[in-house]
Order: structure tokens, then C-alpha cells, then sequence
């Protein structure tokens, strides 16, 4: 059973970054699709970005392209979302998430996803 652990939340100014991590375990096939999601309050779970840990293309959702950049370290059990120039709409409670397989289309799929994180918050304010 894959555990996920986030960390790296907090609270900045518009135009402000933030890095958030995802410590991964507990590993038992060879490829997933690991990445992250955000939830505002009253509003669904959207993607935002995600990666497949057997190589190949990185996704992102169009509203954070060219500022967040989701990256993973060499070992493959911790990975990254770096957020640049942030805006407030960014603000939401940021999900770590894994998936068995590889991204491919449905990397953003809230039903494909088989394990979240427990969530940590961004809050960026004007």
C-alpha cells in the first residue's frame, strides 16, 4: 500500500513561491502516476500536475503552466511542486496523489486515483 506524506504548504504574497514535497512508500508495482491535486472549498478536486515514475512527459493543468514545474528526486520516493509567481486563486488545499500505471490522458481522473495524502494548505493573498 503506497503512503503519502506532503509537506511545504504555508502562506505567501501574490507573486510569492512555495515548494511542496510528497514522500512516497510503500512502492509495489513498476510504474504510477504520481502527482498533485488542489480543492478549494465547495469546488471539486482538480489536477494540477503529474509525472509517471517509469519515465516519459510531465502534465500540468493549463492554469499553472509556465509556474509550477513537478519534479521528483533520484530515488523516486520524494517529489516536488515548485510554485512561482503565485496568485491568489491558487489558494487551496494541495493533495499528493498516486496512481497504478502510467499518466497518459487521464492523468488528471479524481477516479483513477487510488491513494491521496493527507493535504496541505497554500494560501496566497493580494
Amino acid at each position: 500500500q503506497v503512503q503519502l506524506v506532503e509537506s511545504g504548504g504555508g502562506s505567501v504574497p501574490a507573486g510569492g513561491s512555495l515548494r511542496l514535497a510528497c514522500v512516497a512508500s510503500g512502492y509495489s508495482y513498476s510504474d504510477y502516476c504520481m502527482g498533485w491535486f488542489r480543492q478549494a472549498l465547495g469546488k471539486e478536486r482538480e489536477g494540477v500536475a503529474a509525472f509517471s515514475t517509469g519515465g516519459g512527459v510531465t502534465y500540468y493543468n493549463d492554469a499553472v503552466k509556465g509556474r509550477f514545474t513537478i519534479s521528483r528526486d533520484n530515488a523516486i520516493t520524494t517529489h516536488y511542486l515548485q510554485m512561482n509567481n503565485l496568485k491568489p486563486g491558487d489558494t487551496d488545499m494541495y493533495y499528493c496523489a498516486a496512481s497504478v500505471g502510467s499518466c497518459g490522458g487521464t492523468w488528471d481522473y479524481l477516479s483513477r486515483v487510488t491513494y491521496w495524502g493527507q493535504g496541505t494548505q497554500v494560501t496566497v493573498s493580494s
